[in-house]
C-alpha cells in the first residue's frame, strides 16, 4: 500500500460471533475492522477509535442498535459517523425506526456482500456540495 493512505476504519458491532466473523471476512481486505460484541462495547469503541463507518446489528440484549444510533447521534464525536443497521427485521416499521433513529442505510440478513460493499461505499463517499 502506498505511503500515507489508510484503511478506512469500519466498526462491526453485532452480538453473534459468526456474524462478527462473516462481515469481518467481507470485508477485512478493503477496510481496518473493528469489532464490538455488545451495545455498551460499540458505544466506548466508537467514541475511543473514531471509526470511519459502524455497521450496526440491531437486536442485542441492553442496548439495543436503534437505541445505540440515537446515542451516537447525541455524541459530538460520532454523530457524523455514518452507521448501516444490519438486521434481520426487514418490514418497513423496522426500516423506519432504523431511519428515525438517524442512521445512513439498512441492510437485512442474510448480508448479501455485493449490496453491503455498494452500500458502504456509498455512505463512504465525500458528499457533493448540492447533497448536503
Amino acid at each position: 500500500m502506498a505511503h500515507g493512505t489508510h484503511k478506512k476504519k469500519v466498526l462491526l458491532v453485532d452480538d453473534s460471533s459468526t456474524v462478527l466473523s462473516l462481515e469481518q471476512i467481507m470485508l477485512e481486505s478493503s477496510y481496518e475492522i473493528l469489532t464490538a460484541g455488545s451495545g455498551t462495547e460499540g458505544l466506548q469503541v466508537a467514541v475511543n477509535e473514531r471509526p470511519d463507518l459502524i455497521l450496526l446489528d440491531v437486536m442485542m440484549p441492553k442496548l439495543d442498535g436503534f437505541e445505540l444510533c440515537r446515542i451516537l447521534r447525541n455524541i459530538r464525536v460520532t454523530k457524523d459517523i455514518p452507521i448501516i443497521m444490519v438486521t434481520t427485521l426487514g418490514d418497513d416499521k423496522s426500516q423506519q425506526t432504523a431511519f428515525a433513529a438517524g442512521c445512513n442505510d439498512y441492510i437485512s440478513k442474510p448480508i448479501d456482500r455485493s449490496e453491503l460493499v455498494t452500500k458502504i461505499l456509498r455512505c463512504l463517499q465525500p458528499r457533493s456540495p448540492e447533497e448536503v
